[in-house]
Order: structure tokens, then C-alpha cells, then sequence
């Protein structure tokens, strides 16, 4: 679309299960906050198709968030016709927590639709948050150029894979992921897990990045726990995270030139 006077018109989606996204959202505003030319509107769900329709660029972090089937062809419509669509971390989990006095073990249903043929993958399990290495599959890709294999603590996602996609940092990891339905049989192959990928949809781009795990201490109370009581941050304190999530907003945001040579550094 393109605002007067080259505005970019950005829409960031931050709310869900989980996870704190009053950190997330105000991290996510700061990058968008470097590129005077944005302006952004803020949604905790995807009911914004008129602002969909007029945006050029949209970021989602959520986690659970189900799109309507008239919400979910409001984003399928929005790339098709050329818009840039940054999707971090839990934006692809449809997570349904255990029945009370059940098993403690989450399913993982196939509820997004169309939505999950868009963004490339749906989220079927992790194993637990621990410190795991990503390793850089396309270095010569100006996204992730100059970046060694890094360590983060996050969420190491497990996914059902949608389509060819550009895969530019991913993980190795065979092994139980329990807790989730699907978990021990979605992680016996031995294929990489996509960490940050690129997917053309119609005119427009989806950049996944499944890193981005973060949690508050009172984001779990209605799984019954009032107060973790810790704060993590998972991998926003990492540096190399912090990089390539900053050129993926460049990217994201369209930057050409020097302007965008100076982001990617």
C-alpha cells in the first residue's frame, strides 16, 4: 500500500497463552521504533482485516491465537497482494491444554486452516526449555551473513512442515518431546528443525522465526500456576538473536539502501 511520503503502515499482533507479551510487544515496537517511517497499529488478535488491508507490513507473536476462517483469508489476502508478513515464535501453535484430572499432555489440533499452508509449518511440540545450538544454513543470505552457529534458550520447535521454504538457520534434534500428543512421533526423523525460513505467498513474503520465547512469572495461572517465580527471557538477551531479528524487521519493513545496510549490521 505505501503511506503518503513513503509511510509504512505496520500491524503487530502480540497476545495469546503464555508467554509475556507486554515484553515481547514493547521489544517488537523498539525495532519498529528504528525506522522513523513506520507507523504502527496494535492488535492482541488477528479481528483487524480493515487494518490488514490497508497495512504494508505485518509482525505476529502469539501463541494459541486462532484465526477466524473471514480472519484467516484476511491474511491470506494480505500477502497475496504483496505484503511483508514477519511471524515470530508461537504464531503457527494452535495448543489445547490437558482436560482437568487428565493427563498432562497438550494437544496440538489442526486449527489454523489455510493459514498454516501461508505461514509454511504448524507447531506439533518442543522439548523442555533448555540451551540448544542453531546452526546457519544459507550463510550467504544477507539475513543471517556474518552469523557462527549460536546457543539460545528457548523452545526448540517441532513442526509440521507446509510446502518448500527457504530455510536459513535451523536445528538438529531427535528425541522425546514429551507432554505434547504428538511429540514422541513428530521428532524421530532426522531432518532439521527450520529455525528462521523465507516463504513467497502470491506477491507477498512470509520471514518465520520460531525463536522468541519469553514468560513473566504470572503467565502460567490458568494451568493452575499462580507464580512461577522467575522471569525468562529466553534468548533476548542473546546477541546473535538480537541481529537477525533486527534484519528480519529491516526486511520486513522493506528498507533498500543504506538504510538498510545499516540495519544489518
Amino acid at each position: 500500500m505505501g503511506g503518503p511520503a513513503g509511510r509504512a503502515d505496520a500491524v503487530l499482533v502480540c497476545g495469546g497463552r503464555w508467554h509475556d507479551f507486554d515484553y515481547a510487544r514493547l521489544r517488537l515496537l523498539e525495532l519498529l521504533g528504528e525506522h522513523p517511517r513506520v507507523r504502527t497499529t496494535v492488535f492482541q488478535d488477528y479481528d483487524c482485516p480493515a487494518a490488514l488491508d490497508q497495512a504494508d507490513l505485518l509482525i505476529t507473536y502469539t501463541c494459541d491465537v486462532r484465526p477466524s476462517p473471514a480472519e484467516g483469508a484476511a491474511l491470506a489476502r494480505f500477502v497475496e497482494r504483496g505484503g511483508r508478513w514477519l511471524a515470530l515464535h508461537g504464531t503457527n501453535a494452535v495448543i489445547e491444554p490437558p482436560a482437568p484430572g487428565g493427563p498432562r499432555v497438550f494437544s496440538t489440533p489442526r486449527l489454523l486452516g489455510d493459514v498454516a499452508a501461508v505461514l509454511g509449518s504448524q507447531f506439533l511440540a518442543h522439548p523442555p526449555i533448555e540451551p540448544y545450538e542453531v546452526r546457519v544454513t544459507r550463510p550467504g543470505h544477507p539475513l543471517v551473513a556474518g552469523i557462527g552457529p549460536f546457543t539460545v534458550t528457548d523452545e526448540l520447535y517441532v513442526c509440521e512442515l507446509h510446502g518448500e521454504s527457504e530455510v536459513l538457520l535451523h536445528a538438529e534434534y531427535t528425541g522425546p518431546c514429551r507432554g505434547f500428543a504428538e511429540g514422541d512421533a513428530a521428532a524421530v526423523d532426522n531432518a532439521p528443525r527450520p529455525v528462521l525460513y523465507l516463504r513467497p505467498h502470491g506477491l507477498g513474503e512470509v520471514c518465520y522465526f520460531t525463536l522468541g520465547h519469553c514468560r513473566g512469572r504470572y503467565d502460567m495461572q490458568d494451568l493452575g500456576v499462580a507464580d512461577t517465580g522467575s522471569v525468562d527471557t529466553g534468548p533476548w538477551g542473546t546477541p546473535e538473536f538480537l541481529t537477525v531479528l533486527r534484519r528480519c524487521v529491516a526486511r520486513t519493513v522493506g528498507e533498500r539502501g543504506p538504510a538498510e545496510a545499516s540495519a544489518y549490521h
